[in-house]
């Protein structure tokens, strides 16, 4: 079988497919139009996220087996008229959920201690211990919306910290030891800090906007390591200025180009963008929450895992 890598990744991904008898090609810089000319001599693809796979590009792909997105969403390809194809799709979330979970606390515990506010103060000679004073995660209750691989990696973090962790999630009984699962209203009621851990569907695109904050009954601390789509960033910052969010950490941004590659480009940065980027209580990452040197590995490992199983 040939396979076709147009994202480099972790060398041991085209090592061990080598070993296993695949042969390998990379192209990391044609366009989409020069790979679609091409695909059709492919069993295999492995991507990340340098362009979507639309229904077009799929029916180029006439021998195409399967599909390997390093990483764990696959809001960038038409899995539904793939599937209708019989292209098997594999994805990676397990390989990326301890990293995802290990940045969300890290940015929880950032906000809730004014850690970068303190830096960026002692930096410039000021001593403010009063206004820096900082408040606990031991007794919070943690609302977590999506209970899959990333939520339940969060929650096992979250259990040295005698935190209440609950969760809310379209598929019944998915609550664990580490996590109760509740009905969003019951969820919107008692949580302190909600963290998003869901994929981009319809269902979850523009999710969090006015009405969905202005439902729980307590402000509450964001931390999204999602996508940015999930939450509308001109409502985000309106409660932030009324206090209804006392702070977010958002490693994703509504902003973000779909390959996750750069921000803007010419057009001008969006007020609310501006807003956050000045805000003392907002802690800002570039998608990052899963970009860890072992996630790299163990995401590579996991593709090669799930190909291994289908096809050897």
């Amino acid at each position: 079988m040939k396979v076709l890598h147009i994202d480099s990744n972790h060398e041991l991904l085209i090592n061990q497919l080598n070993d296993l008898g695949f042969t390998n090609h990379e192209d990391y810089s044609s366009s989409k139009a020069e790979i679609e000319a091409k695909i059709s001599d492919y069993d295999g693809i492995i991507i990340r996220s340098r362009f979507s796979i639309d229904q077009q590009f799929l029916d180029a792909a006439k021998n195409l087996k399967f599909i390997g997105r390093v990483g764990a969403g696959l809001e960038n390809i038409n899995c539904e008229y793939a599937e209708s194809k019989g292209i098997s799709l594999f994805n990676a979330p397990e390989g990326n959920r301890n990293a995802v979970g290990e940045h969300s606390l890290a940015m929880l515990l950032s906000l809730f201690n004014k850690l970068n506010k303190a830096d960026n103060e002692v930096r410039q000679g000021k001593w403010l211990r009063e206004a820096n004073r900082g408040i606990e995660l031991d007794g919070k209750t943690v609302g977590l919306i999506g209970y899959g691989n990333m939520g339940k990696a969060f929650a096992k973090k979250l259990l040295g910290f005698d935190a209440n962790v609950l969760c809310y999630d379209i598929k019944p009984n998915v609550g664990d030891a580490n996590c109760k699962q509740v009905s969003l209203e019951e969820l919107q009621d008692r949580a302190d800090v909600l963290s998003l851990h869901t994929p981009q569907t319809p269902l979850t695109i523009n999710m969090v906007d006015s009405a969905f904050i202005n439902d729980f009954k307590k402000s509450f601390w964001l931390i999204n390591t999602a996508r940015g789509k999930s939450v509308v960033t001109a409502d985000l910052v309106e409660a932030l200025k009324s206090g209804k969010i006392q702070g977010a950490g958002l490693d994703v941004l509504e902003y973000e180009k779909s390959s996750f590659e750069n921000l803007f480009t010419s057009e001008q940065m969006p007020e609310a963008f501006e807003y956050l980027i000045q805000a003392e209580n907002v802690i800002l990452s570039p998608h990052v929450a899963g970009w860890t040197k072992e996630s790299k590995e163990k995401l590579a490992q996991t593709i090669i895992d799930k190909i291994k199983a289908k096809f050897c």
